[in-house]
Order: structure tokens, then C-alpha cells, then sequence
């Protein structure tokens, strides 16, 4: 009997359903995170009856086969890059992205990692920094005494030092864009890396065709529909539920056979 091994591959499967549901639940108030969603795929079939097989001399054949599925399993997780709503902070160096595009962040060994997460700080140097303190490309560095900093849509950071009424363009943020933006590495603390599946990083400014609009002063919220994800989990429970139904009634059935003298 089949029924135990196909049921536990869909109570495996399930239970990444819950993890997967679970993860974009505890991230709904994370900015600029994106919720994911499991995608399955049915495991290989075991045919029993050949669909055309020759049932006669007179060469007729059969409609339909007897093919016996093997179970499910998880194909991936797919990153829903939906826009979240936008935040208002009035704080200055916060700043969202209203389109597409990733803020690129040099990491503490060299390397680049991208995020929607625009919740910038100074370091003690004035260098604009993400909230682990790591760059923000291309490094811009605020001035001491600066009263005000504004950055427009195009992503021109220009920095109001003491009484002068004249900014200073400090530089302008640029963005990165893939072709498959599902296919960037999740890694923690907001960051994502670029892998083969995603393409190549296209540098671009903000405002050009295919890239977002800069917005200082707000944050991306998550785009977390708490409530389609909570409809969601009670799914994938039912699903396990009748998985273990399956279970145990293949359980009963062979209990049954056994008993047979």
C-alpha cells in the first residue's frame, strides 16, 4: 500500500507550507521585506496500464492508463516583489522606493548585497549607512553642521550646511535592477544577493525607464496581507489534517488485511 508514503510527503509538504505562511507572518511589520509563498510539484507516477496500449486485434487502444502517484514535493519558494505601502517617518535620511530597484550595500568582507530597506543612519564619519552600519553605494558623506539634508526623487542627496542658503550636491543614490528578482538569495537583516538565477545587476538612477522614484521621508512597509495569510494557514492545516486522515485510515485498512485468517 502506497497510501502511507504518498500521505507523509504531503504532510512534509504542508509543513513547509506552515513555515513558509509562518515567516511571512512574523515579517509583516519588517520594512521593505517581501512575502514568500511555497510552490509544490507532483512527484513521479508508477503506471500500472499504458494510455494507447492495444487492447484487442482489431486494434483499438486504451483511453486513459492507470498511473499511480508518488506524492508531492516543494519545488521552491517564490518571493512575491509586490510594492508595499508607503510609510511616513519625517525623518530625513529615510527614504523608500516607489518602483523597482534595490539600494546596493557593501557588506564588511567586499561584497555587494541589495535591499528595499531605506531606514539609513550617519556613521561617526557622516557617511550614510544601513542600521548595521554598512555603506550605502555610492558612499556619500554628510558634512559636519549640516541642518538639513533633502534627496529628490532622482535620488540627488544635496545637504544644507549651516547658514549657506546654496546646497551641496553630496552625490545621488543609485539603484540595481534584475531580470529575475525571484531568483536573489534572502540572507537576513533585510539583504538579498545576486546568484546566477537573477541575472546580472543593472546599475541605473532613479526615475529611469524600469527603475523606481526616490521618496525621502518614508519607509516601504512589508507587503504582508495579514489576513490572506492567515486564510492561507488555515488551508495548509486542513491539508495536513486530511494528509493524517489518509494516514490513518491506510493504517485501519492494513490492520484489517492482517486479521484476515
Amino acid at each position: 500500500m502506497k497510501a502511507l508514503s504518498i500521505a507523509a510527503t504531503g504532510m512534509m509538504a504542508q509543513q513547509t507550507n506552515v513555515d513558509v505562511i509562518s515567516n511571512n507572518i512574523a515579517n509583516a511589520n519588517t520594512t521593505g521585506f517581501k512575502a514568500s509563498r511555497a510552490a509544490f510539484q507532483d512527484l513521479i507516477y508508477q503506471s500500472m496500464q499504458r494510455e494507447g496500449a492495444v487492447t484487442s486485434e482489431a486494434g483499438s487502444t486504451r483511453p486513459v492508463g492507470i498511473d499511480i502517484g508518488m506524492g508531492v514535493q516543494t519545488a521552491g519558494t517564490v518571493r512575491l516583489n509586490t510594492q508595499g505601502g508607503m510609510v511616513a517617518t519625517e525623518n530625513q535620511l529615510n527614504v523608500a522606493i516607489d518602483g523597482r530597484g534595490y539600494f546596493s550595500v557593501t557588506l564588511p568582507d567586499g561584497g555587494t548585497a541589495y535591499t528595499r530597506d531605506g531606514s539609513f543612519q550617519l556613521s561617526p564619519e557622516g557617511e550614510i549607512v544601513t542600521m548595521q552600519g554598512y555603506r550605502v553605494e555610492p558612499g556619500m558623506v554628510v558634512p559636519e553642521n549640516t541642518t538639513a539634508v533633502e534627496i529628490n526623487e532622482q535620488g540627488v542627496v544635496m545637504a544644507y550646511v549651516e547658514n549657506d542658503p546654496v546646497p551641496v550636491e553630496l552625490g545621488q543614490f543609485s539603484l540595481t535592477t534584475f531580470v529575475n528578482e525571484p531568483g536573489m538569495r534572502p540572507v537576513g537583516n533585510n539583504f538579498l544577493l545576486a546568484t546566477e538565477a537573477s541575472g546580472e545587476a543593472q546599475v541605473v538612477n532613479p526615475g529611469d525607464p524600469g527603475a523606481g522614484m526616490i521618496r525621502q521621508g518614508y519607509l516601504e512597509a512589508s507587503n504582508v496581507n495579514v489576513i490572506q495569510q492567515i486564510t492561507d494557514l488555515i488551508s495548509a492545516q486542513r491539508a495536513y489534517e486530511m494528509n493524517s486522515k489518509s494516514i490513518e485510515t491506510a493504517d485501519q485498512m492494513l490492520s484489517a488485511a492482517n486479521q484476515i485468517r
